[in-house]
């Protein structure tokens, strides 16, 4: 094909996504043709205004092993624009270390953020054969760095120098009672990763348990940390042990934190689906492990608790930073996350694999567990970023000229290839049903999932309807003069001070997080400026409103621009917080059947999504009867009946999204049971918790077979 030809067809591409994908044949051709006119094609793109194909030639200058393609890559660490600068700390993992880049990385790190964690992570690649340049360097640092997170962060990344180079450092630093407190950690948790210098470290951690508090704390778990790795065979146990995570969630059995932060409907799904794999003995599950985010104390007690239990589904807590982070932001927190499922997945003493389902920094630090120990993976693959970024890219949104800056953001590039680096490293793909998956994959993600389709499972996710039932259940007969349930005087306490007009009106309700991408404020624009304030009451029940978090911030700050806060009740507007699932599912049985004197019956359920790739909370509505509105792309689509049981629609675009919540309430008035019916059968026949257990349960089953397979063929070998 030719440089020239390549940076073509990315110049040319029709969509920001084929322009992505086309990257791959830039840095091929590169690669095959390292030569001087290829370094000045590259260049020039580089220098363009179109800065999707900039990023990429960043990208395919890193395929060039030469000693002038790596001065000009180095060059860019300088370059005047923050994403090419990115960019360039990320592709030179693939170079061999470069003496004069590591003092622009070590200045990146303590900058921390998302480039930070690329400088670390690819400092981190060339310790191994620049150890000693690496260790001298962040020492230097720190003798000029004052800030404690900061020095946190270096110290953080001297930790990840191997040998023996590094461990005096950390020892002085560790003792350094004049040291900050996150630098402290920081040593004290890097040493506990240096099992081989165990003789010298114990003692030092030892003496720092004694200090309790913090660094107690800290100094507790490292020495865990050193202890030798329990001796483990799966063959002694009668069924499979599963880990699967979401780090950006306090999971808990009663889903108490539901809609709070990132709380959202991968939460309830791996609470209902790890008690359906562990109840079901057809399934060959004997424990679940699921790990999310907690305390430091409560990951400690975890891990005991896993240690000495080999069936159930048990909770793992991974100790992350001391405030609760959005996932957008956690991407400095890999090394931090990747230590802790380490330490979890060890105390399990035996795991037959782990299954991913985000392209976040989880799986990102997960998949090096996972490599490290030898554990296969099960990735579920869904278009996320990439059907975001058509969205926007459809929408004008987003544009090549300042794709950067929304990428500085949002990190669609470094998604789009963590996914297609989880998939092709995955023993297992699972996938969401969608109407086109074939053709969806292979635009938007660029799998063929017919070149291997023994690999490629497709799994609807499901709900639990014995909740949803009681739900319906309590709703119906309160509606018919039952006193109310104390979740439903919840929601009547909610609805009290509307005014006395209001309280004849049904309700829209919208259950998730306040994110962008969940579509919660556009949907509260689009009701407040439009005559569907006069047609129903709006209540979102999802996020922190005492301590928002950024995203959730965001998400406010718009919704009050044309709601104020002291006027939503007077408006009919009710923001509800976040709420455990259990009574966020009455609430959505009160929306169907209304509240006496509070609300008529007849309301609709909306997600207002950009994507949604399946829908929990979609199915949750649908199975108690209500009439929803959904996008019209991803999993909605493939069970959501137009104009029988919602309504589908380009959630993005406000007109039609009105348009849409309008024929809703329309439709959820007309005479009969036979749309809330067919809503409800349709979850039923399809989209149960068990239904999804069953359907897991070969895919599992074969990935324990082949990896059994493989161990055996090695043996002697390996």
């Amino acid at each position: 094909m030719g440089v020239q030809t390549a940076l073509d067809a990315v110049l040319q591409a029709p969509s920001i996504v084929d322009a992505m994908h086309l990257a791959d044949d830039l840095a091929f051709e590169a690669g095959r043709d390292p030569g001087v006119r290829t370094l000045r094609v590259l260049n020039t793109a580089i220098r363009g205004t179109d800065e999707v194909a900039a990023i990429a030639a960043v990208h395919a200058l890193a395929e060039i092993y030469d000693e002038q393609a790596g001065r000009m890559l180095c060059a860019l660490l300088s370059d005047p624009r923050a994403t090419i600068r990115e960019h360039a700390t990320w592709a030179l993992s693939s170079s061999l270390p470069r003496i004069e880049a590591m003092g622009r990385l070590i200045a990146a790190v303590a900058d921390g953020g998302f480039g930070g964690m690329l400088a670390q992570r690819t400092l981190e690649v060339w310790s191994n054969d620049a150890r000693d340049a690496l260790s001298v360097g962040l020492e230097a640092a720190l003798l000029g760095i004052a800030a404690p997170d900061a020095r946190a962060r270096l110290v953080e990344t001297l930790g990840l120098v191997r040998g023996d180079v590094a461990t005096r450092p950390l020892l002085l630093i560790a003792q350094d009672h004049a040291e900050s407190l996150p630098a402290r950690r920081a040593a004290i948790e890097a040493l506990g990763q240096r099992a081989a210098q165990s003789g010298a470290i114990t003692p030092v951690l030892e003496e720092i348990l004694l200090e309790g508090d913090r660094i107690g704390a800290a100094a507790r778990i490292a020495l865990l940390d050193l202890e030798p790795t329990p001796q483990h065979s799966g063959d002694d146990t009668e069924g499979m042990t599963v880990a699967q995570m979401f780090l950006h969630a306090d999971i808990d059995p009663t889903l108490a934190f539901a809609g709070a932060g990132d709380n959202g409907g991968i939460a309830t799904l791996l609470v209902r689906l790890g008690d359906a794999l562990v109840t079901d003995s057809a399934v060959g599950v004997q424990r679940v492990l699921t790990l999310s985010r907690g305390p430091l104390a409560q990951a400690t007690s975890d891990l005991l608790d896993i240690g000495a239990s080999d069936s159930g589904h048990m909770y793992a807590r991974v100790p992350l930073a001391d405030e609760p982070m959005p996932s957008a932001a956690a991407w400095p927190l890999r090394v931090t996350i990747r230590r802790g499922i380490r330490r979890v997945l060890r105390a399990a003493g035996h795991v037959d694999l782990l299954h991913l389902r985000m392209a976040d920094v989880g799986s990102l630090a997960a998949a090096d567990v996972a490599r490290e120990l030898g554990i296969p993976v099960v990735f579920t693959v869904a278009p996320d970023p990439h059907a975001v970024i058509r969205s926007l890219d459809l929408s004008g949104d987003l544009t090549r000229t300042d794709f950067g800056e929304t990428d500085l953001r949002e990190h669609f590039w470094f998604r789009t290839r963590l996914v297609q680096r989880l998939s092709s490293n995955a023993a297992h793909t699972v996938l969401f049903p969608r109407p086109e998956l074939e053709r969806d994959m292979k635009q938007l993600v660029g799998i063929d999932i017919t070149s291997h389709p023994e690999r490629h499972t497709i799994v609807a996710e499901g709900v639990d309807l014995v909740v949803t039932e009681d739900s319906v259940a309590e709703a119906r007969s309160h509606a018919e003069g039952a006193a109310a349930t104390p979740s439903l005087n919840a929601l009547r306490d909610l609805l009290q001070g509307l005014p006395p007009e209001r309280r004849v009106l049904p309700l829209i309700v919208s259950l998730g997080r306040l994110h962008r991408v969940k579509g919660m404020a556009t949907l509260v624009e689009t009701w407040a400026q439009s005559d569907l304030r006069e047609r129903a009451n709006l209540v979102i029940i999802g996020g922190d409103l005492d301590t928002p978090s950024l995203d959730e911030r965001e998400q406010l700050e718009r919704i009050n621009a044309v709601v104020p806060a002291t006027e939503r009740i007077s408006h009919g507007l009710l923001l509800a917080g976040h709420q455990p699932n259990n009574v966020a599912a009455r609430w959505l049985a009160a929306a169907r059947f209304g509240l006496p004197d509070l609300a008529a019956p007849h309301g609709a359920y909306v997600c207002a999504s950009v994507k949604e790739e399946f829908g929990i909370a979609l199915l949750e509505a649908m199975a108690t009867g209500l009439t929803v509105v959904a996008p019209d792309g991803g999993g909605p689509a493939t069970y959501v009946e137009q104009g029988r049981t919602g309504i589908l629609t380009e959630t993005w675009n406000r007109e039609m999204l009105e348009r849409a919540v309008g024929a809703a309430l329309e439709l959820a008035v007309l005479p009969g049971t036979e749309r809330a019916d067919a809503a409800h059968d349709m979850v039923s026949d399809n989209f149960t918790i068990q239904a999804m257990a069953s359907a897991l349960g070969p895919v599992y089953r074969h990935v324990v077979a082949d990896e059994a397979e493989l161990v055996r063929e090695a043996r002697g070998v390996l």
